[in-house]
C-alpha cells in the first residue's frame, strides 16, 4: 500500500516496503526546499535476505521477498519482491502519486474505515465469487485495470498481464501508452479484451485508434477523463535531470539492479509505444519523447460532446473511467455509456481528491442498475474487493496489486496475485456467512469510522 512521503509522528507504523520507499526518497540533497522535517527513526530494517518487513518492530515478523512464489502469501508479499527488484526510479513510477499524496493514500484508507458485520450460522459450504462482467461470467467480480508504460517494469509486461489475466479468467484493459501491440494482445487465447483510451492529437487519432480496436474484438472501450491535464508527480520530476535524461544518481542506482536491467532492458533498451508511434514526429520517438510529447498534446477541452461522438462510433461496451462526481454519474445515464469507473487515477492527477470508495455507495442509489458501476483505487486484498462490492461496485478494477506481481515475477507473478486476491476473498465471504457477492449489501458493514481509527489500520 502506497504511504506517504514521509510519517509524522502518532501516526503509527508504516510497512517494510513504505519504510524502503520512504527512506530513499528523503536522501536529498540539504540544500533541497523540499527536504523533509526530521521525523523518529523506523525501527525496522530491509534486509536482502530471503524475507523483508519487520512488523512492529519484531525481527520475527517479514514479508517474504525470496523467489518461491509459493511463499508469497499476501499481495504485500510481492510487493516487497518487486521493492527488491526495481530501481529507484521505476519504483517511483509504480508507487507515488501527485504533490502530497494525499488522494494516494486516502484510496487505502477509505478500506480501513469499513468494518465487516458477519452473520452466523449459515450454510456456506457451497458458494461462489463468480460474477457477471459487462454481461459474461467471471471467477470473481474483478478486472485488470489499464496501466501505462508497463514495460518500465518487465520487457512486454502488458503481454504478461494479459495472459495471466486469459488464464485466471478476468478481463485485462490496455491502455493506449501500452508497449506492446493492441492485435498481439487480442490473439492471446480466452482473453477478455478491453481498451483504453487516452484522446490526444486530431480527432483522426482517437478515431484510428477504435477502428484498430473494434477490428481486434476489444469487447468494451474505457474513455479515461481525468488526465487531459498531466498529474504534478513531483517524486518522478525529480529523478529526471531533463526531459529526457535521468539524474546522474538514478542512471547509477538503475545500475545497481542487473534483474531489472536483464529482463526489461536488454537488449534493446526502453521500450516504445507501438501503438501510437504512427502520430508521433519522427524526433519525439524515444520512450520519454514520446511520453512527454503526448503529454503536451491531450486537448483541455475533452467535454460530454466528445463521449456522445465516440459513443456513436463505438457499438461495444463504453466505460467513462475517472468520475468522482455524482452529477457527473448522472451525466453519464444520459450520455448512453454503459458503465461508469469511479478513480482518482491511482492517485496520481488532482491530489486530496475524496476516495472512490466512498462514492460507491451514493453513485448506487443513482444508476439502480441501469449502468455498470465499477470502482479502481487502492484494492490490496480479498476482503477490499468484497467491501466495494457490499457498498455497490459491480466491478473492482485492480491497477498495482497486479503489477506487483508483474515486477516480482512476471505472469505467473500476476497469476499468483490473482489467486491470493481470489483465496482471500473466497475464505471471506464464507466467514461473513454469504454464499456469493449478489448476497453482499451495506447491512454487511458498519462504519465509514473516521480517519484517525483508519488511519491506524492503514499506516
Amino acid at each position: 500500500m502506497p504511504s506517504a512521503p514521509w510519517k509524522q509522528p502518532g501516526q503509527g507504523a508504516v510497512s517494510e516496503c513504505d519504510a524502503r520507499y520512504v527512506s530513499a526518497r528523503s536522501r536529498c540533497p540539504r540544500h533541497c526546499p523540499t527536504r523533509p522535517p526530521p521525523r523518529p527513526r523506523d525501527t525496522r530494517k530491509v534486509t536482502h535476505r530471503s524475507s523483508v518487513a519487520q512488523l512492529d518492530g519484531s525481527p520475527r515478523r517479514r514479508y517474504y521477498t525470496g523467489s518461491n512464489l509459493q511463499r508469497a502469501v499476501t499481495v504485500e508479499d510481492l510487493r516487497a519482491m518487486a521493492h527488491r527488484r526495481l530501481p529507484r526510479f521505476v519504483l517511483e513510477y509504480l508507487e507515488g502519486g501527485a504533490e502530497e499524496e494525499a488522494s494516494l493514500r486516502a484510496e487505502r484508507a477509505a478500506y480501513a474505515r469499513w468494518r465487516f458485520t458477519p452473520r452466523q450460522l449459515v450454510d456456506v459450504s457451497q458458494r461462489t465469487l463468480q460474477a457477471d462482467v459487462l454481461g459474461k461470467p467471471a471467477p470473481m467480480p474483478l478486472a485488470i485495470a489499464p496501466t501505462g508504460l508497463n514495460g518500465l517494469f518487465r520487457r512486454h509486461g502488458d503481454l504478461e498481464l494479459a495472459q495471466a489475466a486469459a488464464r485466471f479468467g478476468v478481463p485485462f484493459a490496455q491502455s493506449t501508452m501500452s508497449n506492446d501491440r493492441l492485435e498481439e494482445i487480442a490473439r492471446i487465447p480466452g482473453l477478455r479484451h478491453w481498451w483504453q483510451l487516452y484522446v490526444f492529437g486530431g480527432d483522426e487519432v482517437w478515431q484510428e485508434l477504435l477502428r484498430r480496436a473494434d477490428a481486434a474484438g476489444c469487447e468494451a472501450l474505457l474513455l479515461t477523463t481525468n488526465a487531459q491535464i498531466f498529474g504534478n508527480r513531483e517524486w518522478s520530476t525529480r529523478a529526471q535531470a531533463t526531459r529526457t535524461m535521468p539524474t546522474v544518481s538514478t542512471a547509477a542506482n538503475a545500475a545497481l539492479h542487473p534483474r531489472w536491467l536483464a529482463s526489461t532492458l536488454w537488449p534493446h533498451g526502453l521500450p516504445g509505444f507501438p501503438n501510437v508511434v504512427d502520430f508521433i514526429p519522427k524526433d519525439h520517438r524515444g520512450f520519454f519523447q514520446t511520453a512527454f510529447w503526448i503529454r503536451d498534446h491531450q486537448p483541455q477541452s475533452l467535454s460530454w460532446q466528445d463521449v456522445e461522438r465516440i459513443r456513436q462510433r463505438w457499438k461495444r461496451p463504453l466505460l467513462v473511467k475517472g468520475i468522482l462526481q455524482l452529477d457527473d454519474v448522472r451525466r453519464a445515464l444520459d450520455a448512453g455509456v454503459d458503465g461508469v469507473v469511479l478513480g482518482s487515477h491511482g492517485g496520481r492527477q488532482l491530489d486530496w481528491t475524496v476516495s472512490a470508495l466512498d462514492l460507491v455507495a451514493a453513485a448506487r442509489q443513482i444508476t439502480q442498475g441501469r449502468i455498470a458501476l465499477h470502482v479502481t483505487g487502492g484494492l490490496r486484498r480479498g476482503t477490499d474487493l468484497l467491501k466495494a462490492i457490499a457498498l455497490g461496485a459491480d466491478t473492482v478494477l485492480a491497477g498495482r496489486a497486479p503489477l506487483y506481481g508483474l515486477c516480482a515475477a512476471g505472469t505467473e507473478g500476476v497469476l499468483r496475485a490473482l489467486e491470493i486476491l481470489h483465496q482471500e476473498a473466497h475464505d471471506a465471504l464464507g466467514l461473513l456467512g454469504a454464499r456469493s457477492c449478489g448476497e453482499l449489501g451495506p447491512e454487511f458493514l458498519a462504519g465509514p469510522f473516521d480517519d484517525t481509527v483508519a488511519a491506524r489500520a492503514v499506516l
